[in-house]
């Protein structure tokens, strides 16, 4: 299985790693990183950068898409060139999927429409300009499309999609070599259980 993942400027890196780590993990896969063109790409902090190895017409027909957010997803929802290639791919993956804000890039590409979909609970919303019915779950799978919530949303994502692409067992055996055992010190990782007026703070953490 072949996976690409778009880079755009100001991605946020964790939408792309975290899928990244559990799917080249996997037996049997490849991750590459695709972008408008080779090279270097920063992500929204602006002090990491992760490289493109290739372009996007390099790579017009993987198995699987990942599609990252970040703040930099606003600046590219009219970018015809991701766009594009996201549309031509999609017609011949076996799963197309996104993190984070990224679903919104899969909405802008005609790809939502009539489906279930999550994002970033800070957008969850715009979901509906696209013609998708937000909803407020870690990762939703609508046919071959799959969609997490923000950023650590695309491990848990990236887990259920190996679990379905091959096999429960083989995507347990990545969990565990990843250590991946979540038991956060703070219930305040959803605006649901987080106290009140941290829902502001946080916003301005990420705009």
């Amino acid at each position: 299985m072949h996976v690409a993942i778009p880079l755009y400027p100001r991605f946020t890196a964790l939408d792309a790693v975290g899928p990244y780590t559990v799917l080249a993990f996997a037996p049997g896969w490849r991750v590459t990183f695709v972008a408008a063109e080779p090279g270097p790409v920063t992500d929204d902090r602006g002090t990491l950068s992760l490289t493109a190895t290739a372009c996007y017409a390099d790579v017009p027909d993987p198995d699987v898409i990942v599609v990252p957010g970040g703040i930099g997803t606003f600046d590219v929802l009219a970018d015809e060139a991701l766009l594009g290639w996201i549309r031509r791919a999609h017609e011949h993956t076996s799963w197309t999927t996104s993190v984070c804000s990224g679903s919104l890039l899969l909405g802008a590409a005609g790809l939502l429409g009539g489906l279930r979909a999550t994002s970033h609970w800070a957008v969850l919303e715009m979901l509906r300009e696209y013609g998708a019915e937000p909803v407020s779950e870690r990762a939703v799978v609508q046919g071959k499309v799959v969609t997490a919530a923000g950023v650590s949303a695309g491990i848990d994502m990236a887990l259920t999609l190996l679990a379905r692409a091959r096999d429960e067992e083989t995507a347990q055996t990545v969990q565990l070599a990843l250590e991946y055992d979540p038991q956060p010190p703070f219930d305040a990782g959803s605006p649901r259980t987080a106290p009140a007026g941290l829902a502001d703070r946080a916003l301005h953490l990420i705009v």
